[in-house]
């Protein structure tokens, strides 16, 4: 039976896609994740616990339980786990990205840099160090700007400024937030350094895809039909197939082969996001690892078996050596809202869930929050308050079925209690 390595932060709902998956293909998974080392197995999974900012210790951990003798292909889930990854596969003489690829495709500025050198698109970019004072780098700036953090994922910590008091205060807001102690608990020296860099214009869409042996097999290609132009930058709608015409589809394709050889990203998935302007296409992130979480479900494929199957399915089959030549995504039309936090405060519950799900063409309406579960939006948060699905015969009508779903929603959210302490 082949036996795969999948390091991840957590056993969440993805994984258990995984686990579905791999019933299926007859692969046993072996699970390798960033978990307290005092609990003996409080997942009960048999995951090998490891920690993604010690990352030759972790190595070493995973190579002497001693399993990694009948391990086949190796999977990332997320970003942090990445780099772990690829020193496994490297180690083990697998298949995968390189450690270099990785760590530019994690960094945000290691990218700006590479893609640059190569003279690809790229917006003009400037960093600095965390306590840097503002007043000190707006003679640099120029506006429309956006400030973020060097490593954080799902547009966590990214602000747009337009002017030099907006600048000032996305600044302040972004230093505060990478101080936290939740931020520091990443043990991530780049979260000591700030980038500010250009405000693309236009249109962003999103590519999932897996390169085999350096040529990119793409697996969808997302619109993207809300716009994406700040302060902010919450995802929520993602749908495929595009609309875009044939040649704008194959320029982005390019312009995403392009960036991952430039960062030498070689074999295993890759998640990347594009902005286009009459100047071209922008590849602003290229993840070494699939679309994560929930988002999966949004993608199914037919091929040898002549049954539709998941992305989970597709990944398993490439890690374990298998071509997915193949494979192609069903012919429906399919779209994912990821359902934006409104406001701070303390979930109670959700209204009208019912007829949400009523809606033609709703495929799910899932839920991820948890009662009592305290809310915070972007820039600062990450979470979403769920997910729904819808699948139709066009890319529009999958939409609107979205946005008639989400308008039945009501969320319960009570303000948060704030304690105040006597000096």
């Amino acid at each position: 039976m082949p036996r795969v390595l999948i390091l991840c932060t957590t056993t969440g709902y993805q994984i258990r896609s995984f686990t579905k998956a791999a019933a299926r293909l007859d692969i046993e998974l072996v699970f390798a994740t960033d978990r307290c080392q005092v609990l003996e197995d409080p997942w009960r999974d048999n995951a090998i616990p490891v920690k993604f900012y010690l990352e030759n210790e972790s190595l070493r951990k995973i190579v002497e339980v001693g399993v990694t003798d009948t391990i086949h292909g190796i999977i990332a889930v997320d970003d942090r786990p990445t780099v772990l990854a690829s020193m496994v596969a490297c180690e083990l003489g697998l298949p995968g990205h390189s450690e270099t690829a990785t760590r530019a495709s994690c960094n945000k500025l290691m990218m700006r840099r590479r893609i640059q050198a190569a003279g690809l698109l790229c917006p003009w970019f400037r960093f600095f160090p965390l306590d840097a004072r503002s007043d000190e780098e707006l003679p640099k700036t120029h506006f429309p700007c956006v400030v973020k953090p060097l490593t954080l994922s799902g547009s966590q910590g990214v602000i747009r400024a337009n002017e030099v008091l907006e600048f000032q205060a996305a600044l302040q807001r972004l230093r505060t937030f990478l101080k936290q102690p939740e931020i520091g608990a990443l043990r991530d020296p780049a979260n000591d350094t700030i980038m500010v860099e250009e405000f693309i214009n236009g249109e962003e869409y999103a590519l999932e895809g897996i390169l085999e042996w350096g040529r990119l097999k793409v697996l969808a290609l997302f619109d993207k039909p809300d716009p994406l132009n700040g302060p902010f930058f919450e995802e929520t709608i993602y749908v495929t197939p595009s609309s875009l015409t044939g040649v704008a589809q194959d320029a982005i394709v390019r312009a995403v082969t392009e960036a991952a050889i430039t960062l030498g990203l070689y074999h295993g998935p890759v998640h990347a996001e594009c902005r286009i302007n009459d100047r071209g296409v922008f590849v602003l992130e290229i993840a070494a690892r699939p679309i994560g979480g929930l988002c999966s479900r949004v993608l199914r494929f037919i091929g040898i078996e002549k049954e539709l199957v998941s992305l989970e399915t597709l990944l398993l089959r490439h890690a374990v050596g298998e071509s997915l030549a193949g494979y192609t995504r069903e012919a429906d039309a399919s779209a994912v809202m990821m359902i934006r936090i409104p406001r701070e405060g303390i979930y109670k519950r959700v209204e009208g869930l019912e007829q949400a799900k009523a809606i033609s063409y709703i495929d799910q309406v899932f839920m991820t929050v948890k009662p009592d579960q305290h809310l915070i939006p972007l820039p600062e948060g990450r979470s979403y308050l769920g997910f729904i699905f819808s699948r139709a015969g066009s890319p529009e009508v999958a939409v609107e079925a979205l946005r008639a779903a989400h308008q039945c929603l009501n969320f319960v959210i009570d303000p948060s209690i704030r304690v105040i302490s006597k000096g």
